[in-house]
């Protein structure tokens, strides 16, 4: 039998160039404002990440970093503290991540936010405060710099120094190990969790009761 993870790759070190969003409660609805998620699907929505903070009424550019062209190959995100607050949109690392975001270092983020980027394979590791204005400023004057984001050793080395960084315990084993993917996961497991459901008594219950309403 086939192992089910092995389609699910590991996540366990992001390397790549570096975009610093400064302050903090960034919520969800600057991330991907509401309008644009009248979406069937997420494909498209990079183009509208903090779409609202970019632009103005006459769509005509902002200054924000992810309107620079020095920061249209990054790939690393650096934040401040409560980063992903307020609703609980998935859409919100969607579009992080079909910008190009694979991994976002920060002071903290929104438990669910932080959730949801498992979901997709994309690490949300943590550093104190002067650490990660450090990090921005490294980032903003070294825009072709290398960032290396060691999930497992809970490191990100740049510019010649290494800090320590932190990644929820779960996090991490769901990334090293290749299990982040829950659907897939289901997916691959679809033919035990048949079997277990068949053995559920409950189960068997519900379904005597709808056939019976029928």
């Amino acid at each position: 039998m086939s192992d089910p993870t092995e389609d699910i790759p590991e996540v366990d070190y992001v390397e790549g160039t570096g975009i610093p969003i400064r302050g903090n409660d960034i919520d969800t609805d600057q991330i991907i404002p509401a309008r644009f998620m009248k979406v069937v699907t997420f494909d498209g929505l990079g183009e509208f990440a903090f779409f609202d903070v970019r632009f103005d009424d006459d769509d005509n550019q902002k200054d924000h970093p992810m309107n620079e062209e020095r920061f249209q190959d990054a790939n690393v995100m650096v934040v401040n503290n409560n980063f992903g607050c307020g609703s609980s949109r998935e859409h919100a690392p969607q579009a992080l991540m079909r910008w190009g975001i694979d991994a976002i270092i920060g002071e903290g983020f929104a438990e669910i936010f932080a959730g949801n980027c498992l979901a997709l394979g994309i690490p949300t590791v943590t550093a104190d405060h002067e650490t990660i204005n450090a990090l921005q400023q490294w980032v903003d004057d070294n825009p072709d710099g290398e960032i290396e984001v060691d999930v497992a050793a809970e490191t990100v080395r740049y510019g010649g120094n290494e800090i320590s960084v932190s990644v929820d315990d779960a996090q991490r084993q769901a990334l090293v190990e290749g299990i982040w993917d829950t659907t897939a996961l289901m997916k691959a497991n679809r033919n035990a969790i048949e079997e277990t459901a068949a053995q559920l008594p409950y189960l068997d219950q519900t379904r005597s009761d709808v056939e019976a309403d029928d």
